[in-house]
Formats: structure tokens, C-alpha cells, sequence
């Protein structure tokens, strides 16, 4: 027999979640002597309550499992929304539990009562989280965590919450946890009438030969499934050229010599020329969902000759996304084995000398646009100088974030990713700000690991107060501010509007170095080039986090240049 909280606790340990990511309040007070019975878990206390979601979020990407968030219900969890929706729109598995008045006591005026009888958290929660419920009886704990769990880890994975009113904390449950199976969480099977259907446009038939131009666009999918050394050897096998999504940026490595890069917003040229050429005859697309980011703004041009082959866990992006009978339900993996397989391999074997012929004829241009601006000597800084330098600064294994803004598109584009999980970001609904307190989940995820995050000053007026800690636990991030005094993105299209536009998206030159040091935190501020690489090999050896603010050019351009082509030449009703 344990109370509630210890249930929940025991549950995590046996799951190997090492962190719980926090803000302390009336709500959860059971959970403070509960944690001090268990020191397999590290309690981590952030500045506000979306900060620890975020927290969880980040750990959960970098871990490969899931992270868990606890705070109040009521104001608490509602600052926690952004957060779970953030996690929901990139399938991040993240655990929220927020605590609640005893169930006796809901609809009676308690203070901070936001149960079923006055705001009902779970139905507040419930449209950005895969699973949302109370568990407003101690009996009903286990089987409703359990739930819980197994919603989150999908597929489709995704945030989940449990409101845990003060009665079921302190009540007593009478059995443990049991951990969910591995496999029950990500199935790797697939369908293989539709593999063997779709894989038909590569076999070819009648007087059609083999596909040879085939391409292969990964995307967040095959981290998922943990199939990144599967993909290069059948890429290395087969000579198949290799473009990411942003979201999936590291699950092939870069510097490979297949690599053709990113493809979509803030993509290379290799990726680009490779995948809209009208030369290309397949393109086989394993777990993207295929949105406006990752297919060039839905561009008219991604049209192989024999079409998409798209593989993806879930039906209802399928049905959106395929035509022409291509679309494969299943996990990327196991899609990769049956392309290995002997009758595939046929097919591809026949096209290696074609198809080396074609990537060398790609890769013999230039892979980055204005790459004059890694080299920069402009005061203001140019931000491409300070991502190429910071590439050179963090170690291969390094992880880097990159938060929401213009600061996003010169990292995508210039800065070279080698394994997965060694790039991380909030691709698809992209809260400015997710990433500085995310850092702080993904240095508990990785101990040991040098942890990077690529920043701006809008950002930092956002979540900048969760530096502080960073700087309480000591972990070895390095927040990378590109200040350029203006909402960066927002600024570029706003200026051109007029003098009112202009200044409504600037925001004054704060002096983010000292406010870094201040809650705790190495900084100093960068406004020479030449001081880029000093100063970022002086934060990389920092026994703790360290914060340069680096003064930065507002005007410019960012380079999404196919990105932005493709977006005025497209039509809803092509």
C-alpha cells in the first residue's frame, strides 16, 4: 500500500525517467516529501510552469522516451497549454499531471478549484493533448495511468494529462506499476499489400524498367523508429540520395556524401534541385506528413514521374497527402527492410551507376546560398558568421536547439547535423521561446553532453527567465542570443509596411549579458566578428551554462529563397 504520489513517482522510476520537471504550489504539496523518498528522480524546479513543459518536452526528444511536467491545475496547467500543444503538433511524448482540490471540496469556492464543477482543466487540456482526464477516485489511478501512457506513446504519440485531485494523492493504492512494453508503444510493422503496391512505381513492369532517379526524403519518422543506421546502409548500398526534413535534421548525417541536405524551409540547393528536378522518377517519403515546411509551400514541382511513395503510422495523413495509390501505412523501418529486400534490391542494384552520375552532377554546385555571409566581416554581426562558427565551436556529438524566428532559417540552412537527436527544434507550431527552457530538459536527458541554443532577444523577452535554472543546476548550455533589437522574422515582412509596422516589431537593445549574469550565469556580449570564435570556445569549456549576446544585423535576409519562390508561385486551386 503507498499513497497516490509515491504510486505516480515508483511509476516514473520504472519507466527510467530520471527528471521531473516542476513548479512547486498548494495543489501538488503531497509530491514534496514524495520526492524525498524517491532519489532515482531528480526534481527539477523551473521559473513557470510552461518552462517545466517545455522542459519535458526537450527531454523527452532527447531521450527517447518521455518527459514529465507537474504543477497546480487552474493557472498552472493553463500556462502549460502552449507547451502540450507545441508537443502534440511534433508527437512529443510528454507527461502532464496537475494537482486539484479534493473532490469533496470541487464547486464549493476552493481556492484555485478548477475541477469538472468550475474551469474542468481536463477539457482544457483535452484539445492539445492526445488523452486528457481526471483521476478523480484513488481506485482509478493505475488503470487511468496507465492509460495515460499508452496514449502518449501512440502511435500517434503525443502530450498527455492527468488532473489528480488532493484525495487520490494521499489515498493509498494497493499495486505498482507495471512498465509499458517497448513494443506496444511504437509497432514496427507495416502493411505489405500496400508496401508490395506502392513498390511496383519502383519495380516497373511492361516496358517500363526500374525507377532510377529514386530519392528518399526522411523525415521524423524514422527517428521514431530508430532507423537512422538502416537508412544510411541501404542509402550506401544502393548509392539513394538522402534529403531531411527540418524536423528530422541529423537523422542522416550531412557531411555524408549522399546527403543532399534539407529539403523545405530554409533547405539546400541540393535538396532542392534534386527533388523538384523534373528528371527525378521516384521519391519515396518515410514518416513526414508531408506539411507546407516540408514539401516547399506544397510546391506544384515535388512531382517524381512515377510519383510519392509515402510511409507513415497514420492513415489520416496518408489520405491527405498521396495519390496514385503510394501511400504505405507502417513504421519507417520497417518499410526500409522490405526495400532491402531481394526483389527490391533488384530493382535497385540496376540504377547504382545512373544514380552516382546523378548526385555527383548535383553536389557539384554549391549546397549553401550566400556563403559569403559564413565568412562576414559586417558590424552588426551577420547571423550565418556566428551559426557557421557555433558549428565549429560544439562538439560532433553536441546537441543544438534552435528556437522560433529568424534565427531558425540561418540555422537550418548552415548549420550541418550528424546523428539523430543532435538537432532539435519546435518545427510545426514553433513557440518562440520553447527552447531555452527546453535546453534545460534535453542537458538532463544527455548528462555529459555539451547542449547549444541558438536564440533571439524576442524569444529571450518571453521564457529568458528560465536561464536562471540553468544556472541552478549547473547544466553546460550554451545560449546563443542573436539580438538584433526587432521580432526578426515579423520585422523583415513588417518594415516594409511603413513607419508604424516598423517600430510596433522592434524592441529595444537590451543588454541580455548582464541580465544573464545577474540570475547567475556566465555571459558576456559579442559586437566584433573577429570575437565570434573566441568567445564561443570560451562557452563551450564553461563548467555550467554561459549566454553571449551577440549584437546582430535586423536586415538580414534570410535564406529560404526556394521556399519563398515556391510560395508565390503556388495556388489552392492548382
Amino acid at each position: 500500500m503507498a499513497p497516490g504520489t509515491d504510486f505516480i513517482l515508483d511509476a516514473l522510476v520504472r519507466e527510467k525517467i530520471s527528471h521531473l520537471f516542476m513548479v512547486p504550489g498548494g495543489l501538488v504539496d503531497p509530491f514534496l516529501p514524495a520526492l524525498g523518498r524517491f532519489p532515482q528522480i531528480k526534481p527539477i524546479v523551473a521559473a513557470q510552469e510552461g518552462g517545466a513543459a517545455y522542459m519535458a518536452d526537450g527531454y523527452a526528444r532527447a531521450s527517447g522516451r518521455f518527459g514529465a511536467a507537474l504543477g497546480i491545475g487552474g493557472p498552472g496547467l493553463g500556462n502549460m497549454i502552449t507547451a502540450m500543444a507545441a508537443a502534440r503538433t511534433d508527437s512529443s511524448r510528454v507527461l502532464i499531471l496537475s494537482g486539484e482540490v479534493a473532490v469533496a471540496m470541487e464547486g464549493l469556492g476552493a481556492f484555485q478549484d478548477a475541477s469538472y464543477e468550475t474551469l474542468d482543466d481536463p477539457l482544457l487540456a483535452a484539445p492539445v493533448t492526445r488523452f486528457s482526464t481526471s483521476a478523480d477516485a484513488v481506485q482509478n489511478l493505475n488503470h487511468l495511468f496507465r492509460r495515460a501512457l499508452m496514449e502518449m506513446m501512440g502511435p500517434p504519440s503525443g502530450p498527455v494529462h492527468l488532473s489528480l485531485p488532493h484525495d487520490v494523492l494521499t489515498g493509498t493504492v494497493s499495486v505498482a506499476h507495471e512498465p509499458i512494453d517497448p513494443a506496444l508503444c511504437h509497432p514496427h510493422g507495416i502493411d505489405a499489400e500496400m508496401a508490395g503496391r506502392a513498390l511496383a512505381a519502383l519495380r516497373g513492369g511492361g516496358t517500363d524498367g526500374p525507377a532510377v532517379r529514386i530519392a528518399i526524403l526522411a523525415g521524423a519518422g524514422v527517428e521514431h523508429a530508430a532507423a537512422g543506421d538502416k537508412l544510411i546502409a541501404l542509402a550506401e548500398r544502393f548509392s539513394i540520395p538522402v534529403a531531411t526534413t527540418l524536423r528530422a535534421k541529423g537523422v542522416f548525417p550531412e557531411d555524408h556524401p549522399l546527403s543532399l541536405g534539407v529539403f523545405g524551409y530554409a533547405g539546400t540547393r541540393h535538396a532542392t534541385q534534386a527533388l523538384l528536378s523534373s528528371g527525378i522518377d521516384l521519391l519515396i517519403v518515410l514518416g513526414s506528413g508531408l506539411n507546407e515546411r516540408d514539401t516547399m509551400h506544397w510546391s506544384s514541382r515535388l512531382a517524381p514521374a512515377r510519383g510519392i511513395v509515402s510511409v507513415n503510422l497514420s492513415a489520416k495523413a496518408l489520405a491527405m497527402e498521396t495519390a496514385r495509390g503510394l501511400g504505405v501505412i507502417g513504421d519507417a523501418g520497417a518499410f526500409l527492410d522490405i526495400l532491402a529486400g531481394a526483389s527490391n534490391a533488384t530493382a535497385l542494384e540496376k540504377g547504382v551507376t545512373v544514380r552516382k552520375e546523378w548526385i555527383a552532377a548535383v553536389r557539384s554546385g554549391p549546397r549553401f546560398y550566400d556563403t559569403d555571409h559564413l565568412d562576414s566581416d559586417a558590424v552588426p554581426i551577420h547571423p550565418a558568421r556566428v551559426v557557421g562558427a557555433l558549428r565549429k565551436a560544439l562538439p560532433r556529438d553536441g546537441i543544438l536547439l534552435v528556437d522560433s524566428g529568424a534565427h531558425r532559417a540561418f540555422a537550418g540552412h548552415y548549420f550541418d547535423a550528424y546523428t539523430p537527436c543532435t538537432y532539435i527544434s519546435a518545427t510545426n507550431l514553433g513557440p518562440m521561446g520553447w527552447g531555452i527552457p527546453a535546453a534545460i530538459g534535453v542537458a538532463c536527458a544527455r548528462p555529459g553532453t555539451r547542449v547549444a541554443l541558438i536564440t533571439g532577444d524576442g524569444c529571450m523577452q518571453m521564457h529568458g527567465i528560465e536561464i536562471a535554472v540553468a544556472a541552478r543546476y549547473r547544466l553546460p548550455v550554451t545560449y546563443v542570443v542573436l539580438n538584433n533589437a526587432a521580432l526578426g522574422n515579423v520585422w523583415l515582412r513588417a518594415h516594409t509596411l511603413g513607419p508604424v509596422p516598423d517600430e510596433l516589431t522592434r524592441i529595444p537593445d537590451h543588454d541580455w549579458a548582464g541580465f544573464a549574469r545577474a540570475l547567475g550565469v556566465a555571459a558576456e556580449t559579442v559586437r566584433d566578428p573577429d570575437q565570434i570564435a573566441p568567445a564561443l570556445a570560451r562557452a563551450v569549456a564553461t563548467d555550467g551554462p554561459c549566454l553571449i549576446d551577440f549584437k546582430t544585423e535586423r536586415n538580414a535576409p534570410t535564406p529560404v529563397y526556394d521556399f519563398a519562390e515556391e510560395a508565390r508561385r503556388w495556388s489552392y486551386h492548382e
